[in-house]
């Protein structure tokens, strides 16, 4: 609970962290699985950029969680390590890591297997102090430690001297083109498993640099079939804007365009009377004044995911229009 606050009993919350509990011990399985759990504490020294990269957000949320828990934050450290290990490592980072696993490089792979064994291990030592019992399991396994977590030395290596600039620049160049497509994809209700073909247009040095270096992960965790540069997108395709170019996916024979319009369209209106109703009473005096202050705070929560939803149908309704 943030300070000061009050942090009611709620199941979903429960439900919630069993799962991250669930993500943190899946990601260390699959660490094992590959020969990548159990560092030997040793700092790595990587050459690929998705290594240089994960080691530079380590040391990253590394320094917000001490900043955090030396002014008593603990609500703050708990989501700067909730955010990381979801976000950075479990999402992006394993899933990054699996061409480098499976490839024929062996330097890379074998690069691959330690970096992923010093990340998964600092994850658990920086979660230890507010998750004790899931992560000291993990730590001793599949094999005894030469100690137990609880007395394992707390981290002290800073961003300054981890973090490699060209390669976070160009791991979020990739990271914000995969969630464009992503995005795009869901918002055009294109089928999750069928790939797709992709167009470029004026893509930059330093984009088409990072295109080649990173092509097998962009086209394997964003579903695309192949990349086909243009010099202008035909009618019918959704761009995605990423720092030195533009990106074209052609849905216009992938999707029924009008259908998606009018399904858009009627919710868009339903999701409009509901966040009048609830604008109307949360700005009623009486409303306010004599409801239970739990019902306010539903009323209020309940509004902001609503107003949220209605900008995501917005914008998936802006590139509908997009392709005619």
């Amino acid at each position: 609970a943030s300070i000061g606050g009050v942090l009611k009993l709620d199941m979903s919350r429960i439900q919630g962290y069993r799962n991250f509990g669930t993500k943190l011990w899946n990601a260390s399985r699959f660490a094992e699985m590959n020969d990548a759990f159990g560092s030997d504490g040793a700092m790595p020294q990587p050459s690929q950029t998705v290594n240089k990269w994960i080691i530079g957000e380590t040391a990253k949320v590394r320094e917000d969680v001490d900043a955090a828990l030396e002014q008593y934050r603990f609500n703050d450290a708990a989501n700067a390590l909730y955010a990381f290990v979801w976000g950075k490592v479990c999402d992006w980072y394993v899933e990054l890591s699996k061409p480098l696993l499976s490839g024929d490089d062996a330097e890379a792979k074998a690069e691959t297997q330690k970096v992923m064994a010093w990340v998964i291990d600092q994850c658990l030592v920086l979660l230890h102090p507010i998750m004790p019992f899931i992560t000291e399991e993990l730590w001793g396994t599949p094999r005894a430690r030469a100690k137990m977590l609880v007395h394992a030395d707390w981290p002290t290596y800073s961003a300054a001297e981890l973090v490699d600039h060209d390669a976070d620049r160009e791991m979020n160049w990739v990271i914000a083109l995969i969630e464009g497509i992503r995005s795009a994809r869901s918002q055009m209700r294109v089928p999750a498993g069928l790939k797709i073909p992709m167009l470029v247009s004026a893509l930059d040095d330093a984009g088409q640099a990072a295109w080649d270096r990173n092509a097998t992960m962009i086209l394997k965790l964003a579903r695309v079939d192949n990349l086909a540069t243009v010099d202008s997108f035909p009618k019918g395709c959704i761009t995605v804007a990423v720092p030195g170019g533009t990106f074209g996916l052609p849905l216009a024979d992938i999707i029924d365009i009008d259908a998606e319009k009018a399904r858009l369209s009627k919710t868009l209106e339903k999701l409009a009377k509901e966040i009048g109703g609830m604008r109307g009473r949360l700005n009623n005096p009486k409303f306010v004044a004599s409801a239970p202050e739990a019902v306010i705070d539903e009323t209020r929560a309940n509004l902001a995911e609503r107003e949220e939803e209605d900008t995501q149908l917005k914008e998936a309704m802006s590139r509908l229009n997009e392709l005619g």
